[in-house]
């Protein structure tokens, strides 16, 4: 489609070019609503949780504490144990308790090597329900 611009002078020139600058600031705008509105669309759904009465906690059994001192030596509930026994130790507890959960706990000046060698016995083990303790902080 083309536009006919009548100043006056009689000439039926067609002007080819169009203007965008219109869009250019339609765009602009709808760009800024975008910058804007995007955050808001990754927000949590906040929800205020009922009020019940306090109930007491379910009964758990009390987790296995595997402890690596700085030294390498290897603990479970405060009783020493030699490394290549961790794992027939772990199979014997899964046995007799499925639902066996297991705290690791490692000094920081411990080496990663001997660590890594624990929890994989762990894992031999059988043990599912592990979690690694550490000191909150920095």
């Amino acid at each position: 489609m083309a536009f006919n611009t009548k100043d006056g002078g009689g000439d039926d020139d067609v002007m080819g070019e169009i203007n965008v600058t219109p869009l250019v600031d339609v765009m602009l705008v709808l760009l800024v609503v975008f910058i804007v509105t995007a955050p808001l669309l990754t927000q949590a759904v906040h929800v205020n949780l009922p009020k019940t009465a306090e109930t007491a906690p379910p009964d758990e059994k009390a987790a296995v504490y595997l402890s690596v001192d700085a030294t390498g030596k290897v603990f479970i509930d405060k009783q020493e144990i030699a490394l290549e026994a961790i794992e027939g130790e772990l199979k014997n507890r899964q046995a007799a308790d499925p639902e066996l959960a297991l705290n690791l706990n490692a000094d920081d000046g411990v080496q990663y090597g001997t660590v890594a060698k624990v929890m994989a016995s762990i894992e031999r083990a059988g043990v599912t329900k592990l979690s690694v303790l550490t000191a909150p902080g920095s």
